[in-house]
């Protein structure tokens, strides 16, 4: 970087003053470079802590918006892969952690799809946390992030089998519901979400794993959203969670067979 900072210093000096002065050269020079140094890492240390932490823990920790716990309605998908205990026996612990690695790392374009149409996603163990505005079409967006990862997936079939030998299958259930939000821990804080919604997102993913579909989503989320093109919703199941007297409608969203004529 001081190299890179040195000759761009170098080359304005040249085409804007046509010559090196002595003095730019003993003090211009490194004033420049130190101070363009300087705010580059400064730029660079932020980033970084955004890329590791996520863009909404850093501005909570920054502002104190969860000092204290919240509660907000969300939307949450709770994403599982499939077979994963198989898998650790088949290709050992750190092969499978190569491979979860690598999936998280090939899913992450879909996310910065949906974070850039103003929709929050934050991973925490395996879950996702995605903020609705009230509206129905943008509610749906966590349905289509499903599904544009399922196509990034498919379309890196190739390559998961070359490497690993398998390609991973994943399942997920979304539900919408309150959640309470607050920070947790001291010298690594991160962002905690407890509530009904988690309990009964959790439930569907693992219900997605006994009638061995991939996505379920719940009777309250589908009253929030319209359902995108392609899509349709089967027939609505009383699901029990855990903590809950009643139990909830799941219905399973797949993509509506394509008709020929």
């Amino acid at each position: 970087m001081t190299a890179a900072l040195t000759v761009v210093g170098a080359s304005l000096q040249l085409v804007l003053y046509r010559s090196f002065a002595q003095s730019w050269l003993a003090l211009g020079l490194p004033l420049i470079v130190g101070t363009s140094f300087a705010v580059s890492t400064i730029v660079g240390v932020m980033t970084e802590i955004q890329r590791l932490v996520g863009g909404p823990l850093l501005a909570s920790v920054l502002l104190g918006a969860y000092h204290r716990p919240t509660r907000r309605r969300l939307i949450v998908m709770f994403l599982d892969l499939a077979n994963s205990t198989r898998l650790a026996e088949a290709m050992g612990e750190l092969r499978v952690h190569d491979l979860i690695t690598r999936f998280f790392f090939d899913v992450d374009e879909p996310d910065r799809r949906l974070r850039r149409r103003r929709a929050r996603l934050c991973r925490r163990r395996g879950d996702r946390q995605l903020a609705g505005d009230g509206r129905p079409e943008r509610n749906a967006r966590c349905l289509a992030c499903f599904f544009a990862i399922e196509r990034k997936i498919a379309g890196l079939a190739p390559d998961y089998e070359a490497k690993f030998g398998v390609v991973p299958a994943f399942r997920a259930g979304i539900h919408a519901g309150a959640v309470v939000v607050s920070e947790c821990g001291d010298a690594k804080r991160q962002l905690a979400y407890f509530g009904d919604a988690m309990n009964v997102a959790s439930r569907l993913c693992e219900y997605c794993k006994t009638i061995n579909r991939r996505l379920v989503v719940s009777g309250e989320l589908l009253r929030l959203v319209q359902l995108p093109d392609g899509l349709e919703a089967g027939e609505g199941k009383s699901v029990a969670a855990r903590g809950r007297q009643e139990p909830g409608e799941a219905r399973v969203v797949e993509l509506r067979p394509l008709t020929l004529g």
